[in-house]
C-alpha cells in the first residue's frame, strides 16, 4: 500500500512554530490552523519544533507533514466519525541535533505565532539545561537582533498562568538588556486553557484505516469531537487567529480562571486521580474503567462527590460539565489508553487534584476518600510500574523512598503533604505495594 506522502509543495508561508510533535497538539493545534486555512482565514503553515533528540519528527517528515485526524465519539447521543486530512504541517526540526535550522525558522520574515505543549513539567527555569523557555530565549534573541517583529506565545501546557509563567522563565534566561526589553515590549505571552480528549494512534484499527484511506498514514490520531480551547490576549491576537471564522470554538478572554478551574479539576483531575489505579487494575483504556462497577463509582465519586464541592461555579453548570465528562471518558471510540495519561502523573497529580482536596478539607473539614485514594495508586504505581517521569522523578523514586519520604518532598508537591492533618494516615492504609 502506498505511504501517504504530499504530492505538491505546501504553497503557504510558515507562520506558526509549534514546539511539541506528538498527538495532542497535531489533533488539537495544526488541526485548528489547517480548518482556519481551508476556510480561507489564515493562510499559514507550521512548522514544528522536536524538543528532545527522539521524537516522531521522521515520521512526520517522511509523510511530508500530512497526516489524518479521527474525530469520533458520541454528539447529541448519536455516534459520529470524521476523518480529516491534516495538510498544514510543513515540516519538523530536531531542536537538538538541527539547532541552527530552529532559529533559522525563528526568523522566517511572516512567522507570527509560537504554540507549544512540552507537559506540565516542561516549562521551568534550571540555569544548566535546555529548558523549553531556554530555547524560547534563544529564538527572541534572535529576531531581537535581527530587528524582527516579536512573536505571540500560546502554550498549551497545562499549567495554571501558562503564558505568564513560560515568559517568566525565558526572562531568567536573558541578561541582555536590550532583548528582555524587547520581550517586554515586543512579545506577547497568552495564558490559554485546552480541552479535547486525544487518543493518539489507533494501534488496534489502523489497517483498517489504511484501507478505508486507501493510503497508509502511520500518524494517524484518533481524538473525540469536542474542541474548546480558551486564550487570554488582546484584541490583536483574536484578529490574528479568526478561528471562529473556520467554526472553530476559539474563546478569547481577559481572564481564563473559571474555565480552567472546571476543566482542570472535574476532567483533568478525574482522569489523574483514577487512571493509575485502573492500570494496575488491569485496564488498559478509559472507557473500561468507566464501565467497572468499582472504578466507574470511584470515578463518580470524584466528579459529583469532592470535585463539585470545590468548584466556585453555579451547581446547575457544574452538575452538567461534570455528566459531559462522564460521558466524553465513555466514548466507545476515544481508545484512550491509561498509559498515556499516566505520563509526569506527579506534576499532573499536583495541578489537578492536591488544590481539590485541599478545599474539600476546608470546606468539609474532612479528607475526600477518593482523592486521598489517588495518591496511595500513585505510590503504587510509581514502586512498582515502569514510570516516565522527569530524570528527577524517576531518580528519587529509583532510591525507594517511604511513604512519608514521597508525601514530604516538597520538590514535588510545592509542600509537605504529611502537614495535611491525617492525609498521611490515610495514604499509607491505602498503599499496598
Amino acid at each position: 500500500m502506498e505511504k501517504l506522502n504530499r504530492k505538491q509543495p505546501l504553497d503557504r508561508p510558515v507562520k506558526v512554530l509549534q514546539f511539541g510533535e506528538g498527538n495532542f497538539l497535531r489533533a488539537f493545534v495544526d488541526w485548528m490552523i489547517d480548518r482556519m486555512n481551508k476556510n480561507n482565514c489564515f493562510n499559514g503553515a507550521v512548522r514544528i519544533i522536536q524538543p528532545l533528540e527522539q521524537g516522531m519528527g521522521d515520521m512526520i517528515n517522511a509523510q511530508g507533514g500530512l497526516y489524518h485526524v479521527i474525530r469520533r465519539g458520541v454528539e447529541n447521543g448519536k455516534q459520529v466519525e470524521n476523518i480529516d486530512l491534516v495538510e498544514c504541517v510543513e515540516s519538523c526540526v530536531n531542536a537538538v541535533t538541527e539547532r541552527e535550522k530552529m532559529i533559522e525558522s525563528a526568523l522566517l520574515p511572516e512567522l507570527r505565532f509560537v504554540f507549544s505543549n512540552t507537559t506540565e513539567a516542561g516549562i521551568e527555569y534550571r540555569p544548566d539545561a535546555d529548558t523549553f523557555p531556554a530555547k524560547v530565549a534563544e529564538i527572541v534573541t534572535a529576531r531581537c537582533k535581527a530587528g524582527l517583529p516579536g512573536l505571540i506565545f500560546i502554550p498549551c501546557e497545562l499549567i495554571e498562568h501558562n503564558g505568564k509563567k513560560l515568559k517568566e522563565c525565558t526572562l531568567k534566561y536573558i541578561t541582555d538588556a536590550a532583548v528582555r526589553e524587547y520581550v517586554e515590549k515586543e512579545c506577547i505571552f497568552c495564558s490559554t486553557l485546552v480541552d479535547r480528549i486525544v487518543a493518539g494512534y489507533p494501534r488496534n484499527e489502523a489497517e483498517s484505516y489504511w484501507e478505508k484511506l486507501g493510503v497508509r498514514d502511520d500518524l494517524l490520531a484518533c481524538c473525540e469531537p469536542f474542541f474548546f480551547f480558551v486564550i487570554e490576549a488582546p484584541e490583536q491576537v483574536a484578529a490574528e487567529l479568526p478561528a471562529d471564522k473556520a467554526g472553530v470554538n476559539v474563546v478569547f478572554v481577559d481572564d481564563q480562571t473559571l474555565y480552567r478551574t472546571r476543566k482542570v479539576r472535574f476532567l483533568n483531575g478525574a482522569h489523574t486521580a483514577s487512571v493509575l489505579g485502573a492500570h494496575m487494575a488491569g485496564f488498559t483504556y478509559v472507557d473500561e474503567m468507566v464501565r467497572d462497577e468499582k472504578f466507574g463509582t470511584f470515578l463518580r465519586n470524584v466528579l459529583f462527590k469532592e470535585v463539585m464541592p470545590t468548584v466556585p461555579l453555579p451547581e446547575a453548570e457544574k452538575q452538567e460539565y461534570a455528566a459531559s465528562v462522564l460521558e466524553r471518558f465513555a466514548n466507545p471510540y476515544a481508545n484512550h489508553r491509561l498509559l498515556s495519561i499516566a505520563l509526569n502523573s506527579t506534576s499532573k497529580w499536583k495541578v489537578r487534584v492536591l488544590p481539590s482536596l485541599l478545599d474539600y478539607l476546608k470546606i468539609k473539614g474532612e479528607l475526600p476518600e477518593c482523592l486521598t485514594q489517588s495518591m496511595a495508586y500513585l505510590i503504587d504505581f510509581y514502586r512498582t510500574c515502569e514510570i516516565q517521569d522527569s530524570p528527577a522523578v524517576v531518580e528519587f523514586f529509583a532510591g525507594k523512598p517511604s511513604t512519608e519520604e514521597i508525601l514530604g518532598n516538597t520538590e514535588l508537591w510545592g509542600m509537605d503533604l504529611n502537614t495535611i492533618p491525617g492525609f498521611t494516615e490515610k495514604v499509607k492504609s491505602g498503599v499496598t505495594k
